[in-house]
């Protein structure tokens, strides 16, 4: 039996990070929305994360942020301390986010499957999926939403962008080609692919006709990688690394013929914009983070290296197992990326 038999009034969210984790809620959350188009919704989500989802239709965003630490948390409950909800959906395994769980008020809290919690999320829930077998995370998301009793469907998105965010992509790439956009930067160094075949791919893409346009955060490490990418590369780049707010971002992913990305948030952003993405996978599984409308397009030899360092088939490895190692995405070649783009782009 779902836990609801009907329209609950009441459900508060709890997915605080990361960008790509959170566009795979949007999903679940929207198709909330239109099972029960009178359900009061409530987001809890992380100061970064609220920049792309705080004007999503029908529900309330609370930013959180996590360096205030307590003083932060005191805030939410303080804001929330009006509210009883009639279900809290504890999407994050974080300790952080499941002690944050302790002042707001709910009929359920409802967590993962034991199997799957980490860092003692199920003391903190009294109710618990079912889930054990999903492999995607928004396939697992949208378990949760099954338990509650929302139908399964589909995932789809429905992201507002404004005038300007649409205007910025025409001012800032000037040009009457179509676009691929290539975000290098994964969440760590050894997750990107290599500089000089980021810029070997630039070039190619170039010569058979498609402006090259970087994308990425505001760091130091992302902004360095592009310049140096920009360096390696015989044709002109557009690089706007660091220029783009996540709304404005969203909107070039859009707008793109493809997206080339490592395991990222704007790999799973152009998801929600249907925009294809060809993945660069070393580290983590593609079946379970890869962009969930490309994973024929991805390229990926985390299989090959997950087996090798743990001796076992992949079907028996725990269901976020990584790959160790700095030199991982070396074995990603310029062919392997060039196949699925070819597809894409010929299509």
């Amino acid at each position: 039996m779902p836990l609801f038999t009907s329209a609950p009034n009441s459900l508060c969210i709890l997915r605080l990070s990361a960008i790509g984790d959170v566009c795979h809620a949007i999903a679940a959350v929207q198709a909330i929305q239109k099972e029960w188009p009178t359900t009061k919704i409530t987001w809890i989500v992380g100061k970064i994360e609220a920049q792309l989802i705080y004007d999503l239709p029908g529900i309330n965003v609370i930013p959180f942020d996590k360096k205030l630490g307590l003083k932060g948390m005191r805030a939410i409950w303080s804001q929330l301390s009006h509210l009883k909800f009639d279900a809290l959906v504890h999407m994050q395994l974080a300790l952080r986010a499941s002690v944050l769980t302790l002042g707001i008020k709910a009929k359920y809290k409802v967590g993962f499957n034991r199997k799957r919690a980490k860092e003692g999320q199920w003391l903190f829930t009294n109710k618990r999926i079912k889930d054990t077998a999903s492999t995607h995370v928004l396939d697992s998301f949208y378990s949760f939403i099954e338990y509650l009793g929302v139908p399964k469907s589909k995932p789809t998105w429905n992201i507002p962008l404004s005038k300007s965010d649409l205007a910025f992509v025409d001012d800032n790439i000037p040009t009457q080609k179509p676009y691929v956009v290539i975000s290098p930067a994964a969440s760590k160094d050894e997750r990107n692919w290599i500089t000089e075949r980021y810029s070997q791919i630039a070039d190619w893409l170039n010569e058979l006709g498609y402006q090259v346009v970087l994308c990425g955060s505001p760091s130091e490490r992302e902004k360095k990688l592009g310049v140096d990418i920009k360096l390696q590369s015989k044709l002109p780049i557009i690089n706007l690394i660091g220029k783009t707010s996540l709304k404005e971002l969203t909107a070039v992913l859009k707008k793109a013929a493809v997206v080339i990305a490592p395991d990222s948030g704007p790999a799973h952003i152009a998801t929600t914009q249907n925009t294809p993405v060809v993945g660069l996978y070393g580290h983590s599984n593609p079946k379970r983070t890869g962009p969930y409308n490309s994973l024929s397009y991805v390229v990926s030899v985390y299989e090959q290296h997950i087996e090798e360092q743990q001796n076992k088939p992949l079907s028996e490895l725990k269901w976020s197992t990584r790959v160790k190692g700095e030199h991982i995405m070396n074995d990603i070649t310029l062919d392997m990326v060039k196949a699925p783009l070819n597809t894409l782009l010929n299509s």
